[in-house]
């Protein structure tokens, strides 16, 4: 496979993602199984990020791990994730992930929910 054909990385964490992720999950305790990410229906746009700790691997999940942290993707998120870069930003106002989506049609004003 050429590389012009590859097969894109459902989705990719930063270096700061992966290192916040890993700090959350070590706060947690050792039950959590990794970070869980899903979409939900809500906002002006229609749907946003949801992430959770993922307390178990469910059938149908799919696993990204990234030096040892694991996200687990839920199900029905999948195509809309599907290329997204997840990165941990801190700025003078706060700190939070950020979701770079290629799949982005639009996004709220506010900034909390997006199309596709």
């Amino acid at each position: 496979m050429t590389a012009e054909h590859a097969t894109p990385q459902l989705v990719e964490l930063t270096p700061a993602a992966v290192a916040r992720a890993r700090e959350l999950l070590a706060n947690h305790g050792p039950d959590a199984a990794g970070i869980r990410l899903g979409v939900k229906t809500t906002g002006c746009s229609g749907m946003s990020y949801k992430l959770d700790f993922a307390d178990e691997i469910a059938e149908g999940d799919t696993v990204v791990e990234k030096d040892g942290v694991k996200l687990v993707v839920e199900p029905g998120a999948v195509m809309y994730v599907l290329g997204t870069e997840i990165d941990w930003v801190e700025d003078k106002l706060g700190a939070m992930f950020v979701f770079k989506n290629p799949n982005e049609k639009a996004r709220c004003g506010c900034g909390e929910s997006f199309s596709v």
